[in-house]
């Protein structure tokens, strides 16, 4: 049986829709793109034994709601308010752009004393001076098309044709396209693709760092200049893992650092 959604307000009352399984330190995990809070099940399912652990809806996400304009302000408010609800101190695991938010909130002074990120993705090449763009993400939305909104944004990550058409046929493509319209938050948090160092060495948590031994190489450049960027941080490659790491790889790695 799923577990009961319980929500917060965030500071500008938006709704934050939240499910929480298990017993020990709180432990909050914060999804990229795409990702809503079922997400995560398998990974909150083996760290439930370990942690209290705590999943959201991102705004405008699921059941969440949403408010605009949004700023990356905004959304760090929605992780205070989670933290608010799960006793005031976290521990925290981010994936792609939710590793992002993850230490955008703790360069802000959010309560979190441990924190764990993969592959937030920084994909600047410091040997290429072109500017990132967002592939036509936003025009697609403006356009009212999610469908092409979502397809712009595979592309933009690197996806090519055939897994594109293959996502498109797959039962979880209309979850996909229903979240599409929050693409451009996760694009704000990447900004300019290049790893925001005098921020992250505001950071105060104890953090992991991680990537995958077989993700493209904007993969391992980020994660090490964000190990050496972040006070203390240590870096792990997790071998044999892409972007889309194996929650049941990932979990033991996690249970061991915040354990």
């Amino acid at each position: 049986m799923p577990d009961a959604t319980a929500t917060v307000q965030s500071a500008d009352g938006t709704t934050i829709a939240y499910e929480e399984a298990g017993e020990g330190r709180p432990l909050i995990v914060i999804g990229g793109a795409f990702n809503h809070r079922h997400s995560a099940d398998v990974l909150k399912e083996q760290l439930a034994p370990h942690f209290t652990v705590y999943v959201h809806d991102r705004r405008g996400r699921g059941e969440s709601g949403d408010t605009a304009p949004y700023s990356i302000e905004r959304e760090v408010e929605d992780v205070d308010a989670l933290i608010a609800a799960a006793g005031g101190s976290v521990y925290v695991y981010g994936h792609s752009s939710g590793a992002m938010l993850a230490m955008e909130a703790a360069s802000r002074g959010s309560a979190i004393t441990k924190l764990a990120v993969y592959e937030p993705p920084y994909t600047a090449d410091p040997d290429d001076p072109t500017p990132l763009s967002d592939g036509g993400v936003q025009a697609a939305i403006d356009a009212g098309d999610r469908e092409l909104a979502a397809e712009n944004f595979m592309r933009l990550t690197g996806m090519d044709e055939n897994s594109i058409q293959w996502v498109k046929q797959a039962p979880f493509w209309p979850g996909m396209v229903a979240m599409a319209h929050t693409l451009p938050y996760d694009l704000a948090l990447t900004g300019d693709g290049r790893v925001p160092t005098d921020r992250l060495a505001a950071i105060t948590a104890s953090t992991l760092v991680m990537d995958g031994g077989t993700s493209p190489g904007w993969a391992g450049r980020a994660a090490a200049s964000v190990a050496a960027a972040i006070p203390g941080a240590r870096r792990l490659t997790v071998e044999g893992q892409d972007h889309g790491v194996d929650q049941t790889v990932l979990a033991p790695l996690l249970a061991e650092f915040f354990g």
